[in-house]
């Protein structure tokens, strides 16, 4: 398997068996032969440097989720929307109305808990309740419905691409 490293020391292509931390002390590589051809660092769109500070200011309203503010992270434009990531803030108390079983067609998912507590119920893995510090991938395509959150909640969530479609599963078990 041929894998490039992310430091510009490393950058050559190299042929690995088994792959351990111990033999390289900066482990984080992309594996080539597992890429999609729009995801190889040659043929995707020219990414620009971002940072994003926090400003309470940035926490607007107005995304999927009726009942949470939303601080964009800059990443869509970065990437000209290759990925997206977000700082969501739950806005209001629970309220079951919220809670509606849902997929996101999308290619990847990520979601860590910043602050207080998040529970959702997936297909197939049942009820889980995440705290802070916890950090979940959804597969695309999952079912899930959110059953509740911690007045302080707030998550940081990663998906890509940026642009993708919500699904509401209308009578779909839970």
């Amino acid at each position: 398997m041929k894998a490039r490293f992310s430091s510009a020391a490393e950058a050559d292509l190299i042929d690995i068996g088994i792959f351990t931390a111990y033999d390289n002390p900066t482990p984080a590589l992309t594996f080539l032969d597992e890429l999609e051809p729009w995801m190889a660092t040659d043929t995707a769109p020219a990414q620009t440097f971002n940072i994003s500070h926090l400003a309470e200011a940035d926490f607007k309203p107005g995304g999927l989720r009726s009942y949470s503010a939303y601080r964009d992270l800059g990443v869509a434009a970065a990437t000209h929307g290759l990925a997206q990531a977000h700082v969501i803030r739950m806005t209001a108390p629970f309220s079951p109305e919220w809670s509606e079983r849902h997929h996101h067609n999308l290619q990847f998912q990520l979601v860590y808990v910043l602050k207080g507590w998040f529970s959702t119920d997936f297909e197939g893995h049942g009820v889980q309740v995440m705290r802070a510090g916890a950090c979940w991938t959804q597969p695309p395509g999952i079912r899930h419905t959110v059953v509740g959150w911690s007045d302080d909640c707030e998550l940081l969530e990663v998906i890509l691409p940026a642009v993708h479609e919500t699904v509401l599963d209308r009578g779909a078990d839970r």
